[in-house]
């Protein structure tokens, strides 16, 4: 038996209207932006018994044939009660998803390799909506069942590409209440997560000192006076070691880098000719970059990136940040 969609009477449809035959089974080409609503002339809703309800038909026609046989009017009572109850069923199956309203929060940017979440704001019309399950891309599938208020959901895809991850089609369904009917819709929503390169951490490479013009210096972005110790990050350079201290440690501490602080100032330049990659290995260098770009943002440093047809001057701060790794993300796209 093939699933069936319900849409608009053709009589009731006006003459420039395609044919109903069309609406019932065409497909959007494109993502719906902003909130859309789960009703019968729009998004299409299908419906098909389950194999509760495949053996619950058999058992019917099975009785039915006994009270045919013995000319039993209890038989056919029974049968014709039952059936009504699945009709009436089935009727409750649809109703469970018509009229849910679906709209895409804003996703926060990962970086590849991690998990995406998509959060889903669920409205129930008023309407209490038990047993709901939503899922995408043969995900795991969510099963909520949901009250009057509006509802989050989460989804979740694996991010294993950089740049602009699409939320696939949805999958909503439900078996409300009996089990019998399985009634389903794939609405195509129009949400996207930035996935930025995966970091590779790695030494820096050489600052560039500037000076500052009001001598009132920048706190650990200069080399004129000593400012203590702190621990070495992966992407420090080994000239910044204390290798004196790390020596009265034995080894038996974190290696400890130097900092300064005076009116000599350092700001670096992230460029695409700085990192050591095969010219080829696009991906590694991004990786590369993307890393350098973390480093200097947790530790306060002033840092540019240098892309083939995009260059973003020296600063700190958190749009900076994002204003790099979305060019690194994006890129060649971003830097063309």
């Amino acid at each position: 038996m093939s699933g069936f969609a319900v849409g608009k009477n053709p009589v009731e449809q006006a003459p420039s209207a395609r044919p109903a035959g069309r609406l019932f089974f065409r497909r959007a080409n494109r993502p719906h932006s902003g909130l859309i609503e789960l009703e019968r002339h729009s998004i299409p809703l299908y419906i098909l018994p389950t194999r509760a309800g495949l053996l619950y038909a058999a058992t019917l026609f099975a009785m039915l044939l006994t009270a045919i046989n013995y000319t039993l009017a209890l038989g056919y009572a029974l049968v014709f009660l039952l059936a009504s109850l699945a009709f009436v069923t089935m009727l409750h199956t649809y109703k469970n998803l018509v009229g849910i309203t679906l709209a895409v929060q804003e996703s926060s940017p990962v970086f590849t390799g991690e998990v995406a979440h998509f959060q889903l704001r669920v409205e129930t019309m008023g309407q209490p909506r038990p047993s709901l399950n939503f899922s995408c891309a043969k995900g795991e599938k969510t099963l909520l069942h949901l009250g009057n208020e509006t509802t989050l959901v989460s989804l979740a895809l694996n991010a294993s590409v950089r740049g602009w991850l699409s939320l696939p089609r949805l999958r909503v369904e439900t078996c409300y209440p009996l089990g019998l009917f399985n009634a389903w819709t794939s609405p195509w929503l129009a949400g996207r997560c930035l996935v930025y390169p995966k970091p590779l951490f790695s030494p820096l490479p050489e600052p560039s000192a500037i000076t500052d013009q009001s001598g009132s210096g920048r706190g650990e972005a200069g080399e004129d006076d000593f400012a203590g110790f702190r621990e070495r990050q992966p992407s420090d350079s080994l000239r910044h070691v204390a290798w004196k201290a790390a020596a009265r440690n034995d080894g038996e501490k974190p290696l400890l880098v130097k900092r300064f602080s005076g009116g000599a100032l350092e700001e670096f330049w992230f460029a695409w000719e700085h990192t050591e990659a095969p010219e080829n290995d696009m991906e590694t260098r991004l990786s590369i970059l993307t890393g350098w770009v973390i480093h200097a943002e947790r530790n306060g440093i002033d840092y540019g990136l240098a892309l083939p047809g995009l260059n973003l001057p020296p600063t700190r701060g958190a749009a900076h940040f994002h204003r790099c790794l979305s060019a690194l993300a994006l890129f060649p796209e971003h830097s063309a």
